[in-house]
C-alpha cells in the first residue's frame, strides 16, 4: 500500500525550466533544435518569433513549441516579450540560438549549477578547442575578449565570451530590470549580473556552424556594424548608469 504524505509535510518540486529561443527565418534548423532539447529537464519552450516569412513558426509549434510572434523586430525585445509569457512555475530561464549552433542536448550541463543552488547566472563559453572549425568569426572571437576585458575593468567579473546560450534564474533576471531591445541585451545582462553581485560561472561547451540559413549579425557586413554599434551602445549606457546608480548611493 503506497504511504500517504502527511498533509502538513512541505511538497516539493524541481525548479521549472523555460527555454527561450528568438527566430527570424530559422526553418532549416528550429525543429532539430527543439527536438534537441531535453524534454524530462524542461518545462516548456518558448520560440520568440519577429516576422519570419519561411514557415519558422510552423515548425517551431509542430515540435511542441509555444510560438510568440512580434510585430516588431529586436533580439531584445524578442526576449523580453518571451519572458513575460513564461509560465508560473518557471524558476530558470534558458536563453538560447535557433540556428543549430548551440549543444540543446548538453543543457543539464549549464542549468545545474543554478539547479544545484551554487550559482545564479551560466553562460557558455565557446573555447576554441570545444567549438567546431568556422563556426565562428575571428572578429566574434576578438570582441568577446575585448568587452570581457572592458566589462572586467568596469565591474571586476572578468568574461570570456558574450554567447547567447545562458540560463539565470528568474528571480535574478528581474531583478537587473533588463531594458535593451536590440543585440545589447546579452552584453547589459552580463554587466548587470557582475553589478548586482549575482554568482556566476562560465562553462565551456562545444559549439557547432549554424544548421541552415544566414547569421543576422555575422552574415554581413551591415549586420556586424549594426550589431557592434549596439552593443557598443549598450555598454557605454549601462556603464554610465551604474557609475551614476553608484555617485548617488555613495551620496
Amino acid at each position: 500500500m503506497p504511504k500517504l504524505r502527511h498533509a502538513l509535510e512541505p511538497v516539493t518540486r524541481l525548479p521549472g525550466i523555460t527555454v527561450i529561443i528568438p527566430t527570424l527565418n530559422e526553418v532549416e534548423a528550429i525543429g532539430d533544435v527543439i527536438a534537441e532539447l531535453p524534454k524530462s529537464l524542461v518545462t516548456e519552450i518558448i520560440v520568440a518569433d519577429s516576422g519570419s516569412t519561411d514557415g519558422t513558426q510552423e515548425a517551431a509549434r509542430a515540435q511542441g513549441a509555444y510560438v510568440v510572434e512580434l510585430n516588431e523586430r529586436g533580439y531584445g525585445r524578442a526576449c523580453s516579450v518571451a519572458v513575460s509569457a513564461a509560465n508560473g512555475n518557471c524558476d530558470i530561464i534558458v536563453f538560447m540560438d535557433g540556428d543549430g549552433a548551440d549543444r540543446a542536448d548538453l543543457l543539464e550541463q549549464l542549468v545545474a549549477p543554478i539547479q544545484n543552488g551554487d550559482q545564479d547566472f551560466v553562460i557558455v563559453a565557446r573555447a576554441s578547442h570545444l567549438r567546431e572549425p568556422r563556426s565562428i568569426s575571428i572578429h566574434q572571437v576578438v570582441a568577446g575578449h575585448v568587452l570581457g576585458f572592458a566589462i572586467g575593468m568596469l565591474t571586476g567579473v572578468r568574461y570570456t565570451d558574450m554567447c547567447a546560450f545562458r540560463a539565470i534564474r528568474r528571480d535574478m533576471l528581474y531583478r537587473l530590470d533588463m531594458q535593451e531591445m536590440t543585440y545589447g541585451w546579452n552584453i547589459e545582462m552580463q554587466i548587470k549580473a557582475a553589478r548586482h553581485g549575482l554568482r556566476i560561472l562560465e562553462v565551456p561547451l562545444p559549439y557547432r556552424r549554424r544548421a541552415g540559413g544566414k547569421s543576422k549579425v555575422a552574415g554581413s557586413v551591415s549586420g556586424t556594424i549594426r550589431a557592434s554599434w549596439r552593443i557598443i551602445a549598450t555598454f557605454i549606457r549601462v556603464a554610465v548608469l551604474s557609475r551614476k546608480t553608484v555617485s548617488a548611493g555613495r551620496a
